[in-house]
Parts: C-alpha cells; structure tokens; sequence
C-alpha cells in the first residue's frame, strides 16, 4: 500500500500568557499546534513569501486543545486537530467558516479528503498529516510476534513494567475496546466494567503514561515497548534500529490531522493565506518529509523522500486491518469513559 493509498513533529514555543492580547498587529499568524509536528523551515518559507511573523505553541492532545479554547485562552489564529475534534469543534461553534473548497489550491486535495465525515465538502479544514496508532517494540527485548494487542494488555515478562502509554483517553480506551472485541462508543455497562477492570489489572504491567516523550522513551530504551503514532514510529526506528511498528490483528487507530482556523481569530487573512500554502504540494511535502506521514495533498510524490514512500510504519502490510477512524461519542459516552480515564490515572 503506498503512501498516497496510506493515511504527529521542531517548533517555536510561544508562552500561553502571551495570547489574549486584545489587539494584535498586522503580519502576524499565531498557529497552536501538536509538539514536534512542524518544520521551522516551513514556517520561515511561508514568512519569508508573504513578510508575516510567524509563532507557535503545542499541545499534546485534541482533549488539550479543547480545554484551552473553552476556557478562554484566545490569540491563535490556527489549529490542528485531529479528525473527530473538528467534528467537536464546528459543533461547539469553535471554528470559522472560511470555505477552504474555494481557495486556488484547494484542487490540489485528494478527492478522497474531501467529503470527510467530519467536515463535509471542506467547509472549515484542509488536511494536514494522516496516519495510525499503535505501538512500537525493540526487538532486542522482545524477539515473538508483536502484532497482538496481548503485548499490551497480558504482556510477557520480556516487556512487564516497561511499556510506556499514551495520555490520551480515546487511544487507550479504544485499544482496550479493539482487545475486548468491544465496540467503540461502547455505553454497555457491562463491556465498559469489563473495560476499567481490564485497564487497572493491565496498568500493573505499564511504565508510563506519556505522549509527548513516547518516541524518546522508545529510543533511549526506557521503554521496551509503547505507542506511538506511525510517522514518530518511523522517526524513532532512524535513531534505533531495533524498533518494530506493530499493526495489531484486533485493529488499530486511524487518524486525520486537519488545519483549521479558530473562531474569532485576530490575523484571519493571514490565516486563509496559511491554510492555501498549505495546500501546495511542494509545502506539503516538506512537512511530510519532517513529520513522517502522509498529507491528502496530490502532487507530494516529486518532492518526497524516497525512505518515506518504502516505509513499514506508511505502508500497511498486505492481510492488515484496514485502519478505523473513530467519530465523537455521544456525551453520555464521553462522561462514562472520563470516570474510567480518572480512575486509571490514580
């Protein structure tokens, strides 16, 4: 499967307290995105073409991101969330209509991006990187089969005590789901006690919750095993070798990160200036060629790294899962699996 058939990252930090300014100078574009997601190079490219200063802060998290702009903090004027939270976002009346579909690069787009269940026709995002989530394991600690989410939740005594996991509550819960052979958005009572009782038995054998020091934990061999997104995966394995992708036969995560630009954003010209920049496949593939996944964009293939289009992490072996996109839960869900996400982390 290629890399176009396929579906997170060095930033400048700028301080939270630095946003809520209530009046911002003209040339600036202030982008909120996830750590370690974007080339410096890209960022100074595009201020560079159209004389706009350009800062940026992360997150490690869509439920982060969200947090944040319901609790007031403003200043940004782009956002890159994943999938499900644009969903959320265009919902909650977070975002700004700007009708990518109509921008000149817009034609650029894989036909298959466009009509996305959580923004149809592109009303509101463009793509930005596409992937999967799973896990990774060094080799040299653990030499069986790995493409079994057992390594996870009954791991032998190889990997007990030295698997590190995301921070994230639908990564996790929905590998424990996928484990079960429970669906997602799962309200069963019964399936979701089955669930919290097989994450607090399965945390006796895990090192770690950490997101944004998955692809470290993995390298300096902290961490025999953990997850990780495909494109850090393959990032990580350039620095050890003995690292190994895992595509689980009980299915895995499959994601969509989109730029969007956030409601009452102060550069909003800059921002649709961004977005259209974005969509060239030039730019486009220099952030692929950073970030390590797949962009939506036609075009790329002149421009991108030949490692990227052979790689295990990109390429989905023949016999795998197909990878599942995961809509919202209905908040009733959503509050069921913050009791069970509350109690795991005690």
């Amino acid at each position: 499967m290629t890399i176009n058939n396929m579906m997170k990252c060095a930033v400048l930090a700028v301080g939270l307290s630095s946003m809520g300014s209530s009046t911002v100078a003209e040339g600036k574009l202030r982008i909120y995105n996830w750590f370690d997601y974007m080339p410096q190079s890209l960022l100074d490219k595009f201020s560079e073409e159209h004389n706009i200063e350009v800062s940026m802060d992360t997150y490690d998290s869509n439920e982060t991101l969200l947090a944040k702009l319901k609790s007031g903090v403003t200043g940004f004027d782009v956002a890159v969330p994943g999938d499900y939270m644009v969903a959320i976002m265009i919902q909650e009346g977070l975002l700004e209509r700007i009708e990518p579909n109509q921008m000149s690069n817009f034609g650029n787009v894989d036909p298959a991006w466009v009509d996305v269940y959580f923004d149809e026709g592109r009303q509101y995002s463009i793509p930005y990187q596409w992937g999967t989530t799973s896990f990774m394991v060094n080799t040299e600690d653990y030499s069986g089969n790995i493409d079994t989410l057992e390594l996870i939740f009954n791991p032998p005594t190889e990997l007990s005590g030295r698997i590190n996991m995301f921070r994230d509550i639908n990564d996790v819960l929905n590998m424990g789901l996928r484990y079960l052979g429970f669906d997602r958005c799962n309200s069963n009572p019964e399936e979701l006690k089955a669930l919290s009782e097989l994450m607090n038995e399965a945390k006796n054998h895990w090192l770690s919750f950490n997101s944004d020091g998955a692809k470290e934990a993995l390298v300096s061999g902290d961490a025999s095993a953990g997850m990780i997104w495909n494109g850090m995966g393959m990032r990580a394995r350039a620095e050890r070798g003995t690292l190994k992708y895992a595509y689980p036969r009980e299915g895995f995560t499959g994601w969509m990160d989109n730029l969007v630009v956030l409601k009452g954003a102060p550069n909003l010209e800059n921002a649709k200036l961004f977005l259209d920049f974005m969509m060239r496949p030039e730019n486009a593939a220099e952030l692929s060629n950073f970030a390590r996944y797949a962009s939506g964009i036609m075009g790329t293939e002149p421009y991108l790294d030949q490692e990227l289009m052979d790689a295990y992490e990109i390429n989905i072996p023949a016999g795998t899962p197909d990878p599942e996109f995961v809509p919202p839960c209905d908040p009733k869900v959503v509050r069921i699996y913050d009791r069970i996400w509350t109690d795991l982390l005690k």
